[in-house]
């Protein structure tokens, strides 16, 4: 898989109401992507201990074009516009593997 393709996406939550809102969202937007998407190898949604209002994903993808194709699918397009409500702050981070074990 030397052509894998990976980010690191930080999202600020506005409360605790509006994580548990986003983590519901998450959690149908993975029922999709687990179905729908041959290419993404991995999906990873995670709680910072001690900042309840952070949560970082970590993405993998067989390709860029897997990428591509996970931003375009339904259940991607509603998480983008829906997470709008809930998220203060988001920062991604591109990634390019230099070495590892997938």
């Amino acid at each position: 898989m030397t052509s894998s393709f990976g980010l690191v996406v930080r999202f600020t939550l506005g409360d605790a109401a509006s994580a548990a809102a986003f983590d519901e969202l998450v959690s149908r937007t993975l029922e999709g992507i687990r179905k729908h998407e041959e290419g993404t190898v991995a999906y990873l949604s995670h709680r910072v201990p001690d900042e309840p209002r952070t949560r970082i994903f970590y993405e993998l993808y067989q390709d860029r074009a897997a990428f591509e194709a996970h931003e375009q699918q339904p259940h991607t397009r509603h998480f983008l516009a829906e997470r709008e409500k809930f998220v203060t702050e988001t920062e991604v981070t591109f990634l390019e593997r230099v070495d590892g074990k997938v």
